[in-house]
């Protein structure tokens, strides 16, 4: 199992940006994946996540309403549609795959320390 995530960018506040996390090997429907920022000296943190069997979703109180998370089972990609993007947005982002059908549960509960897979991460920035 591989993920890349991809699209990040430079941006000006309140301007937005998609980001990719594109999956390759076996990955079922009943897996979930998880989208995650790690600001310059501060810890990773969770974004959101998705079930990638009914694509329900959960996101972290610092993006509702801001951040939408959707995939296409048909070309193995997840996205993170980034809107009104904020300067504290700034970070890496990374996504990671749950492969477990508790996955989504795990990852909306906010328990990521078990996840062994992890994507490269793509910066942000946004800055004027």
């Amino acid at each position: 199992v591989q993920l890349q995530a991809s699209g990040g960018g430079l941006v000006q506040p309140g301007g937005s940006l998609r980001l990719s996390c594109a999956t390759s090997g076996f990955i079922l429907d009943y897996y979930a994946i998880g989208w995650f920022r790690q600001a310059p000296g501060k810890e990773r943190d969770p974004v959101g996540c998705i079930s990638l069997g009914d694509g329900t979703t959960n996101y972290a109180d610092s993006v509702k309403g801001r951040f939408t998370i959707f995939r296409d089972n048909a070309k193995n990609t997840v996205y993170l549609q980034m809107n009104s993007l904020k300067p504290e947005d700034t970070a890496v982002y990374f996504c990671a795959l749950d492969p477990d059908v508790r996955g989504y549960s795990r990852l909306a509960s906010g328990i990521y320390d078990h996840l062994e897979y992890w994507g490269k991460g793509t910066q942000v920035t946004v800055s004027s």
